[in-house]
């Protein structure tokens, strides 16, 4: 294959764009680099572009990131690729969409979606009921969704965690971020207790006959097969007790560490403390939730002082 041609499913794609979407050749060209760019990656793997998994995928997500792209580049590569299979998909070409699950980073001036903290609350009080049952699944996933909202951890570092990176006496964790970056942060109450229920009554059912890994063994959270927990799983938990909840929005392993984040902001938390918290490299980039604090005090305002305009909004975050 040469550095333009691709494979006849991927060409199918890049003319669906031309003639049903009516790209520009310029976008055209962007597309096919972004293509070419996956498909070498895919080939180095020895993985069969129609065979591919979430994992890769998300694995290739990680691979440009570490790699110093910006995230607007990574973000773009993503949705080339997204794309393409969800084209694939809608035309019987693979079996699903491999990409579905998969999170891309978030636009630097975007304002990311958090939950309210009665929606948050609604979520814990619904997992934890089922898990006061004894149900394995559910006890696991009570100290996974108290884990991730005390924290702010990203999906990646809590299904990395090791009992060597978690300390319950002390009520710290200990995470890798991004480019192999640790970082020690404190777990409040209701985590630790959530998690030291899991390990004593949960976390030993799931093994069951399982023969772990060595990687399995040392992991904190697992799978229903008894190994290391996975992004899809990850996912599938905060699904299911989001919508137990009787919550109608989307929620995501990202929506919950947005949730940590905001919410620590609307209490008084420090920004450079929730920046490091968080793992972000600058401040910058943690200050998109302060912008999150100052709408929902403006929405607050608006909606109850009898002298407020509702049509009226701070400076640069428009109407209420």
């Amino acid at each position: 294959m040469s550095g333009s041609e691709l494979p006849i499913e991927m060409e199918g794609y890049l003319t669906h764009l031309v003639v049903e979407r009516g790209r520009s050749t310029a976008t055209l060209k962007a597309y096919r680099a972004d293509l070419s760019r996956w498909l070498t990656w895919l080939r180095e793997r020895q993985t069969d572009p129609l065979l591919v998994t979430v994992d890769d995928v998300v694995a290739y997500g990680m691979m440009l990131s570490d790699s110093g792209l910006a995230d607007t580049s990574v973000t773009r590569m993503l949705v080339t690729v997204r794309g393409a299979y969800r084209h694939l998909a809608a035309e019987g070409v693979v079996d699903s969409d491999p990409t579905v699950e998969v999170e891309l980073p978030a636009r630097p001036d975007a304002l990311p979606k958090a939950l309210s903290e009665e929606d948050v609350m609604a979520i814990l009080d619904a997992v934890e009921s089922a898990a006061s049952t004894g149900d394995p699944l559910a006890v696991r996933d009570s100290a996974l969704l108290e884990f991730l909202y005390a924290t702010g951890a990203r999906v990646s570092e809590v299904c990395g965690l090791n009992f060597a990176g978690l300390d319950l006496d002390a009520g710290l964790a200990r995470l890798m971020g991004k480019r192999s970056k640790e970082r020690v942060i404190p777990v409040g109450r209701p985590a630790l207790r959530a998690i030291r229920t899991y390990l004593d009554v949960g976390r030993e059912q799931m093994i069951g006959a399982s023969q772990q890994s060595r990687n399995d063994a040392v992991a904190v959270f697992l799978g229903v097969r008894g190994g290391r927990i996975s992004r899809q799983a990850v996912w599938r938990a905060i699904r299911e007790w989001s919508s137990a909840a009787g919550l109608a929005q989307d929620v995501s392993p990202h929506v919950m560490r947005h949730s940590c984040a905001t919410h620590l902001l609307d209490n008084g938390a420090d920004i450079r403390t929730v920046a490091e918290m968080l793992g972000h490299a600058s401040v910058s980039t943690t200050q998109i939730y302060t912008r999150v604090a100052t709408r929902r005090l403006f929405e607050a305002y608006a909606g109850a002082h009898p002298r407020a305009r509702a049509s009226a909004g701070p400076s640069g975050l428009g109407s209420a």
